[in-house]
C-alpha cells in the first residue's frame, strides 16, 4: 500500500510537502519521492529507495535544493513516484496509489 500527500500556499510549501510525505512514509517500503513547483525554477524532483533507510534521512539533504509553493509527495511499494508528463497541455507532476484489497 502507499500514500500521498500535497500542499499548495502563498508561501514556500517545502517542508509541509517533507513532514507530510514522512507521516505517511509506514505506508510503504520501497520508494518515496518528491516534486515542488516555482515559477521561476519550476519543477523540481526526487525520488529515493527507501528500502534500507527512512524517507527522512533520504531526503534531509535534498531540502535545501527544493523551493516552491506548490508540491507532493508519494510513498510507494511499487512504482516510482511521482512522474513527470509531459504533453501538448504542458508539464505535469502525477502520482497514482495502488490498494489491495484484503480477503
Amino acid at each position: 500500500m502507499g500514500g500521498f500527500f500535497g500542499a499548495i500556499s502563498h508561501r514556500d510549501c517545502v517542508l509541509d510537502i517533507f513532514f507530510g510525505v514522512d507521516y505517511h512514509s509506514h505506508l510503504g517500503n520501497r520508494r518515496g519521492g518528491m516534486v515542488v513547483y516555482d515559477p521561476e525554477t519550476g519543477f523540481q524532483r526526487q525520488i529515493h529507495s527507501i528500502e534500507n533507510t527512512p524517507f527522512r534521512t533520504k531526503f534531509e539533504g535534498d531540502l535545501k535544493k527544493f523551493k516552491g509553493n506548490i508540491g507532493m509527495g508519494c510513498i510507494s511499494d511499487t512504482d516510482p513516484q511521482p512522474l513527470m508528463v509531459r504533453s501538448h497541455l504542458g508539464l505535469y507532476a502525477i502520482s497514482t496509489v495502488y490498494h489491495q484489497q484484503c480477503g
